[in-house]
């Protein structure tokens, strides 16, 4: 098989160990149905001598261009990862990142990333919106903490959000699953609220100075298993979207959580909102600096910097724009 072959083959990856490890035996099953639709792929797992990133990587340096995840949003976040991890690495010559198409079969406990693409979580109906082919443009955000750098498919956060990941993290290690496990960290962390100073600048203009509970920034909508703190946020408008909550008495966050989950949580007055192209959030002290989360997975503490880069990637969608 020659380069300009792996360009149309799809490169799977399949995280074994999403959805409590039955990612395996749904990936069997879509195996035939992609078979059955004529999709033409190529399929690697996870669990022997590479994760998800190193997987992607490698195919992406040996001249694949489509990608499919089976998994969750983390496995979308990895294979993203291991593709820009080739694609921006400074002696790559031969592609970039619009060269790039990304779908996913989504086995995961959140999906969240899908439900701004509209590919259904239903496996059949997933592969016919995939053989159909069709794709929208989103946006590549690199996240920079200290000398940690990660790609962004979706969300992240800092503070309260990124301290509810470190728990669900936890909890699914021990094999919970469910919304629930989102909600139940998130009333834990909202009780235990540590609040922290910090300087917000987007695009070069302070837009915050102060104690804050939580920064939320994203190219996509939902994070949680449905929770949207950037509800107006857009895969592919060269923007990103940050909400800033404040430090605020707990009265005003019980009574505004359920804006959380139906849509309306930019409508809350005592929020900082902003759409721009870059971010960095500067803490007052370093050894104060909240926990930074990208799409579910804490990747560091301290001065985080976010930008929107000029390429955007193709994804699989079921009604582009």
């Amino acid at each position: 098989m020659n380069i300009s072959d792996k360009k149309d083959i799809w490169l799977v990856v399949v995280n074994v160990f999403a959805a409590s490890k039955k990612a395996g035996s749904v990936w069997k099953k879509a195996a035939v149905m992609l078979e059955e639709a004529g999709v033409p792929y190529k399929a690697m797992f996870t669990g022997g001598a590479d994760n998800a990133i190193a997987i992607s990587r490698k195919a992406c340096a040996m001249g694949y261009r489509k990608f499919m995840a089976v998994g969750g949003d983390g496995t979308v976040h990895d294979v993203l990862n291991g593709i820009a991890e080739h694609v921006y690495a400074p002696d790559t010559t031969d592609v970039s990142i619009s060269d790039i198409t990304l779908g996913v079969l989504p086995v995961g406990s959140g999906n969240d990333w899908v439900k701004s693409t509209g590919v259904p979580c239903d496996i059949r109906s997933a592969v016919e919106v995939i053989a159909k082919g069709r794709t929208g443009l989103q946006d590549m955000v690199r996240v920079t903490v200290g000398d940690t750098v990660s790609y962004m498919a979706n969300i992240g956060g800092i503070g309260l959000d990124a301290r509810v990941c470190e728990i669900v993290n936890r909890k699914k290690e021990q094999g919970r699953r469910g919304k629930q496990l989102y909600v139940s960290a998130l009333l834990y962390c909202i009780r235990h609220r540590v609040p922290v100073k910090a300087r917000i600048i987007c695009d070069g203009k302070e837009i915050f100075n102060g104690k804050y509970l939580s920064l939320g920034f994203g190219v996509g909508k939902y994070s949680g298993g449905g929770m949207r703190q950037t509800p107006l946020a857009e895969l592919g408008d060269g923007l990103l979207d940050v909400t800033v909550i404040p430090d605020i008495p707990l009265w005003i966050i019980a009574k505004e959580v359920p804006k959380l989950f139906t849509g309306t949580f930019h409508k809350v007055s005592v929020l900082t909102l902003a759409k721009c192209r870059s971010v960095s959030i500067i803490p007052e002290c370093q050894a104060d600096a909240e926990p930074v989360e990208v799409d579910g997975e804490v990747i560091g503490r301290g001065h985080t910097t976010m930008e929107v880069l000029p390429e955007q990637i193709n994804v699989i969608m079921k009604d582009p724009r």
